[in-house]
């Protein structure tokens, strides 16, 4: 889950024993389903340095320290606006049935005329923390800046006070807007990519599906980084990475129960809100899926993947070895970082013919 802890990425966690908490969890994991697979080297002592800070797995009694660390790291206006690269407009859109506006941001590049296309920007956090201004914008930024394109990050409300299904339709909501007043704004309807980390990434995938049933919007591209797709969350890497890594299994299953009550793992989850749990995936935008090859929402991401293919629908999986949930974004310089950014930009490129 990203954007829920600021940490010193210097220091380590050791036991007694010189074995930092990584190698600690991994060996829990051992007795369970199998060893995980190994941590990338560049990615292994960061993420001992990140559990040494970050207590998990996550519970109710966590969400006020989840929140508190993803405020604590939200972009400010600066940061957004890059000395120029963007210009920000604070926006409010109608949300359903009456209730509170949901604050918006719209980020313009400014290097070119005319955005040569829309990223919907939806955040992560578990479902039950983050904001429109949580410490992932800063790589939909990045690639915008790269490609020309602007930005429009939705700030949904969250889980528990909030539960399914709120957040998916404030985000609906959103990209109802977006599509409504893209010509007024001057930006390219036609050329809206929907893209989220984590909880993000369900709300991504969701709002394909929920757009498609109901006729609304066609995104061009749905970019589905590191996703939360399925409720039940008894895959082989669920299992396996119960306790290993940054979004483990056992916290997977409390953000779900954040959103889902007593319905998660029931047949009373709807497909947009786990899209995992859809029947027909066919009609849908071309998808850009990615994972960790450690981490539990793994092999719920490649099921994802394959039932879009037999459903005769355009994805790109990629399945990053050794990588911890939203590494790059933790770890920016290691080298399997840099190759998940590239990838990125290369799919956005092809999807809108840039």
């Amino acid at each position: 889950m990203t954007d829920l802890a600021t940490t010193d990425r210097t220091t380590t966690d050791r036991t007694d024993t010189g074995r930092t908490d990584t190698d600690t969890r991994t060996a829990a994991a051992r007795t369970a389903d199998g060893a995980p697979p190994p941590f990338d080297r560049e990615l292994a002592q960061p993420l001992a340095a990140i559990l040494a800070d970050l207590a998990m797995p996550l519970t109710p009694a966590l969400i006020a320290d989840r929140r508190r660390r993803s405020a604590a790291g939200r972009l400010t206006d600066a940061q957004i606006l890059r000395g120029g690269a963007f210009t920000l407009e604070h926006l409010e859109v109608p949300a359903a049935h009456g209730r509170p506006a949901i604050p918006l941001l719209l980020c313009r590049p400014t290097a070119v005329a005319v955005p040569r296309g829309v990223v919907h920007h939806t955040h992560g956090g578990g479902m039950v923390a983050g904001s429109h201004r949580s410490t992932e914008l800063a790589g939909e930024l990045d690639r915008a800046q790269e490609l020309g394109l602007a930005v429009l990050s939705v700030d949904y409300r969250l889980a528990p006070e909030h539960p399914d299904p709120v957040p998916v339709e404030d985000c609906y909501a959103a990209l109802l807007w977006l599509a409504d007043h893209a010509v007024r704004l001057g930006l390219p309807a036609d050329r809206i990519v929907l893209s989220g980390n984590s909880a993000g990434g369900a709300l991504a995938a969701g709002l394909a599906l929920l757009s498609r049933d109901r006729g609304g919007p066609r995104p061009a591209g749905q970019l589905l980084q590191f996703p939360m797709l399925d409720d039940r969350s008894d895959s082989f890497s669920a299992r396996q990475m119960a306790r290993v890594g940054l979004w483990d299994g056992l916290s997977n299953r409390a953000g779900w129960t954040a959103l889902l009550g007593d319905r998660r793992g029931t047949d009373a989850v709807a497909p947009y809100a786990a899209p995992a749990r859809a029947r027909d995936l066919a009609g849908l935008p071309p998808a850009f899926l990615e994972v960790g090859s450690v981490e539990a929402l793994r092999d719920e991401g490649v099921a994802y993947a394959s039932r879009l293919w037999r459903a005769g629908c355009e994805a790109e999986l990629h399945v990053w070895a050794g990588a911890f949930h939203s590494f790059d974004e933790w770890v920016p310089s290691a080298v399997v970082s840099r190759s998940a950014h590239a990838a990125r930009v290369a799919w956005l490129r092809r999807v809108l013919e840039l």
